[in-house]
């Protein structure tokens, strides 16, 4: 088994969403990924999806998509980004996927994944700078933040409890759809909880047409990579144990 990442598919199915907006790379994106996801991504693989897996804004809207990633190779671990909205209860999108016949798809929500070499874990995290948010209406960034740090801690410790019954050394790799560092800015919460936990990695996405930014940066000793479907060109990106 391989294990990849890739965030931000911006799935639309019904084509009622553009994301040319953000580049040329975009054009035709979901034929390209599925083309290149295709090429890659075997059926026993499973990819990482951190995040703005799909444009719909209610669950049963989100059908279509979900069953257009399910179609693809591997199983999928997702988690949730600021335009999935979406996104309900574990229960709820459970008996959907159920229902739909959907079962490559599970969700990193308040939880973690033994796999093969590693331990997957994370949450949606939050940019704490206004300035870099686009958000509609009033947002308490107190409180988001204080709540993505209780969804990181009880993921977090999900991934210790399956690493201790393991009995072997692996690593706990984190996924997060906001980055914790970029460009300057730093969610120092974040950062802090990923020290607690003595984690060396963590990949993210949100950020779109950054393609001339390195792949990845450190701080403070831990590695930050970006994921975002279009930095990768819409192929999902292997991650190996040497990676850890």
């Amino acid at each position: 088994m391989s294990l990849f990442v890739i965030a931000d598919l911006h799935l639309s199915s019904d084509g009622s969403k553009s994301m040319e907006k953000f580049g040329a790379r975009w054009t035709d994106y979901m034929n390209k990924l599925r083309r290149n996801w295709t090429a890659v991504v075997a059926s026993e693989d499973t990819v990482i999806v951190p995040g703005d897996i799909s444009w719909a804004l209610k669950l049963e809207e989100a059908r279509e998509d979900l069953l257009f990633l399910n179609s693809l190779p591997g199983q999928k671990l997702i988690g949730k980004g600021n335009h999935d909205f979406w996104w309900s209860t574990n229960a709820k999108m459970t008996a959907m996927m159920e229902q739909n016949h959907i079962q490559t798809i599970r969700m990193i929500y308040n939880n973690a994944y033994l796999l093969e070499d590693c331990i997957v874990c994370g949450t949606r995290g939050w940019f704490v700078e206004e300035n870099q948010q686009h958000t509609v209406g009033n947002a308490d960034y107190a409180r988001i933040v204080n709540r993505e740090v209780i969804r990181l801690r009880l993921s977090l410790e999900e991934a210790v409890k399956l690493r201790n019954a393991d009995g072997r050394a692996l690593p706990i790799l984190v996924f997060l759809h906001f980055p914790p560092v970029w460009n300057g800015f730093v969610c120092r919460e974040m950062v802090d909880v990923l020290h607690e936990y003595h984690i060396s990695t963590c990949y993210f996405g949100h950020i779109h047409g950054a393609y001339y930014a390195p792949r990845t940066t450190v701080f403070e000793e831990i590695e930050f990579v970006l994921t975002s479907a279009d930095a990768l060109n819409f192929t999902p990106m292997p991650i190996y144990p040497t990676d850890f």
